[in-house]
């Protein structure tokens, strides 16, 4: 192949799903010069696996995005027809806001963000080396042989990596919905020496709605009121679909048990390693052997086709498998399957290989984020290139890095975890994975990070100053409540006894009838004429401020520990073979991970806290 150079720039990021367009928009909109390559153009921002966005864990990344600056939240709140703020029977720190999303209007959308922005240019292509001079990056060259001149990579392959698909007996090289898979990076990532692994996941089957019985399954309908995705969304979310909820049967199950021997996980043909925590329909009837039904959610894939998904019916059996299966199940009887379920392995780096700021540890200049970094997810994948993107482009314009801690963001635990434990399948985010829940919540993402996403450049001065007079008008009420009394009187008295709460003989303190169980704000308002005119998220931050005070200042403490020892630096040099006392897998792993501070350093696998202590001694010394 003749090569020839066709353009320099600062930043070429390599991939235009989730994880690339957030890289490309944060680089370029912080001024730099920034290319994104993608194999098709009409793939940007696809949603193979499912038409949503948010959920459990996954909503409070879309919220963080977007106080930061990115984009993915004003998109869903364009491009979404149905919302549901999950686990609203639990506490508030694990209410996450998840939306169906019309796949098409979503890509369109992102597509067009995309073509927008300026300092940006969109080119379709495949990459196929990275080359690097004076041990950095240099250059990228595509198959059509033209070379660019850049001075920082960000690799966000997603599944196209080495991609291989899977329906039964029928293997393909191939990326998801058919489109053809990169192969030739790998080869070039390897020569590169930098640590690639396998990995798999599932889509679910389509099916056409026409061939659908909806009597057979229950409704699920959206929420009445529910909040937006990003904060700067004025107009509440409308909710124009709705979703189905159907189970599998014990035939369902005995049909995949019968066929095991077709599936290529069983068969072994399948090399890669698949997510804990959405497996496939056969993986789950093999797991779960006492199980007689599982769940099974329809969902529309948009406003203007007739293609539902199958979600929780991701498998890699034969065509001919799966429609049995399908038709053994409540509403799906005569279902027209349009598109077959299918597996996909692809490559991934391991991502201790990486620093917090997501830089290669062996080649400046080259970064990672989404998939190719180990996680799922197209929240997970969002994230790390708008974290990848702001790094890249701070380097380059001689700027300090960008890394959150675990105790300001999910984004920092998300990262953390990846960069300092590593993962040894597809990582997905869940609440639980925080030790700091309750102070991470979705509502308080603009409290939290709007000051850093201004700090960086990508948050306006008038969004910060909203923020900061919305949180001075909260402030100002609970110190109002503090310091507001109410009397007894037979209103109250009838309104207490409603809440099966004592009465009160003499006069009360506002703040302390909030305090109670079962007593909301808004309910308090005909006893408080001096009440100040709040918005919705402004009352809801008073009363869950008030409620929770006593945890949130437990947590508060925690944080405080926390930050003591996380802000003990260690060198980059340090030679830890030379460090008396440690143990001998603490010193393999300290000197192979080179962790940047004494917090990373204490999560890190193999490293116990006898280990710690020796550090700090050492490091007093």
């Amino acid at each position: 192949m003749r090569e020839f150079h066709a353009a320099q720039f600062d930043i070429a990021v390599i991939g235009a799903g989730h994880a690339g367009i957030e890289a490309a928009l944060a680089s370029a909109r912080l001024g730099l010069r920034t290319v994104v390559f993608t194999i098709n153009l009409d793939a940007v921002g696809n949603m193979p696996c499912n038409p949503a966005i948010g959920g459990t864990g996954k909503g409070h990344l879309v919220r963080e995005l977007d106080a930061l600056g990115g984009e993915m939240a004003r998109a869903a709140d364009e491009c979404c027809i149905q919302y549901r703020l999950l686990n609203r029977g639990k506490g508030p720190a694990v209410w996450s806001l998840r939306a169906q999303a019309d796949r098409r209007k979503y890509q369109e959308r992102m597509k067009h963000t995309l073509e927008r922005q300026e300092n940006l240019t969109v080119r379709q292509g495949e990459a196929v080396e990275i080359r690097i001079r004076d041990g950095a990056v240099s250059e990228v060259v595509l198959s059509t042989g033209a070379v660019y001149s850049v001075r920082a990579v960000i690799i966000a392959s997603g599944t196209y990596l080495n991609g291989r698909t899977l329906i039964g007996e029928c293997v393909e090289a191939s990326g998801p919905d058919g489109m053809h898979a990169a192969n030739r990076l790998t080869d070039a990532l390897v020569k590169l020496g930098l640590p690639l692994r396998r990995f798999k996941t599932g889509t679910p089957p389509r099916v056409n709605a026409r061939s659908v019985d909806f009597d057979e399954m229950e409704l699920q309908v959206g929420d009445e009121s529910p909040p937006p995705f990003s904060f700067t969304t004025e107009t509440p979310p409308v909710n124009r679909a709705v979703c189905w909820l159907t189970w599998t049967t014990e035939e369902t199950k005995q049909i995949a048990l019968d066929h095991l021997d077709r599936s290529p996980i069983y068969a072994g043909v399948i090399e890669g390693v698949g997510p804990r925590y959405c497996p496939s329909f056969e993986t789950k009837v093999v797991r779960f052997p006492d199980k007689k039904r599982h769940q099974l959610f329809v969902e529309p894939m948009g406003l203007n086709t007739e293609e539902l998904y199958v979600q929780g019916f991701s498998s890699s059996m034969p065509e001919e498998i799966q429609l049995e299966m399908l038709h053994s199940v409540p509403g799906l009887g005569r279902a027209e399957m349009t598109r077959p379920a299918y597996a996909i392995e692809y490559d991934c780096v391991d991502p201790t290989a990486l620093y917090a700021t997501l830089e290669s540890k062996k080649i400046p200049g080259l970064y990672g984020a989404g998939q190719f970094n180990g996680s799922s997810g197209y929240e997970e994948a969002a994230v790390q290139g708008f974290m990848a993107g702001v790094n890249a482009a701070m380097k380059l314009l001689g700027k300090p890095p960008v890394v959150l801690s675990r105790s300001e963001s999910y984004i920092g635990t998300l990262i953390d975890d990846l960069v300092t434990k590593g993962t040894e399948e597809p990582y997905r985010m869940m609440t639980s994975r925080s030790e700091y829940r309750l102070l991470l919540r979705e509502d308080n993402a603009d409290r939290r990070l709007t000051p850093i996403g201004h700090r960086i450049g990508l948050i306006s001065d008038v969004r910060l100053q909203a923020v900061e007079e919305k949180y001075a008008r909260v402030d100002a009420e609970i110190r109002r409540l503090t310091h507001t009394g109410v009397g007894p009187s037979a209103a109250l008295s009838a309104f207490l006894a409603g809440k099966e709460t004592a009465d009160i003989t003499d006069g009360c303190r506002l703040i302390d009838l909030l305090r109670r169980p079962g007593v909301h704000y808004e309910e308090l308002s005909p006893f408080d004429p001096s009440r100040p005119a709040l918005t919705l998220a402004e009352a809801e931050q008073v009363e869950l401020n008030v409620k929770y005070e006593g945890y949130i200042r437990r947590q508060e403490k925690q944080v405080e520990d926390f930050r003591r020892m996380e802000g003990k630096a260690l060198p980059v040099d340090l030679d830890y073979a030379s460090i008396g006392g440690l143990r001998l897998e603490a010193r393999e792993k300290l000197a192979d991970l080179r962790p940047s501070d004494m917090g990373q350093a204490s999560r890190i696998s193999g490293v116990s806290p006898a280990d710690i202590a020796v550090l700090m001694v050492y490091l007093s010394r």
